[in-house]
């Protein structure tokens, strides 16, 4: 599990960092997933099952389908093809209240967790036990670093951030948006300087 914000973290700064960088550094540290990738299709999933991860925590909207689409395209269908052909399991975890995550996670044979209210914990909790996973086996794919990133890292498991699919969503996670363009900026190029 991560250990994001221990003692150690602000004994060892220097005299003239100041306390608003210090708390900057510590919000960068909860959204910053491990890894960010153009869209899910591009997550290699035999990559994934060498890394010992055995289930993936999907998010639904702008991540596995465009916001209020019916179905996956056939790209991601096949693309949950790939990952229960590689043993891995997958659960849904989303925030909509609407049947049609259930139709969703029913037409790819994958478990779901609505009305998730995430980032809160419990609802990624709940899809590890579905899918009788553990955060060091389990790995979550979201679009938004405050929603899905976030919860992913409060819980600990391995966060993949994706572009949204499409620019229509609902009002609120546009607001959130705006907010999170600077933030996301900061985190790609951080995560492009630790893979160089």
């Amino acid at each position: 599990m991560r250990h994001i914000c221990s003692s150690q973290n602000f004994q060892n700064r220097p005299e003239d960092e100041t306390d608003y960088e210090v708390g900057t550094a510590l919000v960068l540290r909860w959204v910053t997933p491990d890894r960010a990738v153009p869209a899910l299709t591009d997550v290699d999933v035999e990559t994934l099952a060498a890394a010992g991860i055995r289930a993936v925590i999907l998010d639904l909207d702008n991540t596995l389908v465009a916001w209020h689409a019916e179905s996956p395209s056939p790209d991601v269908a096949a693309w949950v093809v790939r990952l229960h052909a590689a043993g891995l399991s997958a659960c849904i975890v989303s925030n909509n209240l609407t049947g049609r995550a259930r139709i969703i996670a029913r037409s790819l044979g994958v478990s779901v967790v609505v009305g998730a209210i995430k980032p809160a914990p419990w609802a990624l909790r709940r899809a590890m036990a579905l899918m009788r996973s553990t955060p060091a086996t389990t790995a979550l794919i979201g679009d938004q670093l405050f929603t899905d990133i976030l919860g992913g890292n409060l819980v600990g498991v391995h966060t993949i951030l994706v572009e949204p699919l499409s620019r229509s969503e609902f009002f609120t996670t546009k607001v959130v948006r705006a907010l999170e363009r600077t933030i996301r900026a900061r985190v790609i190029r951080s995560l492009t300087k630790q893979s160089q």
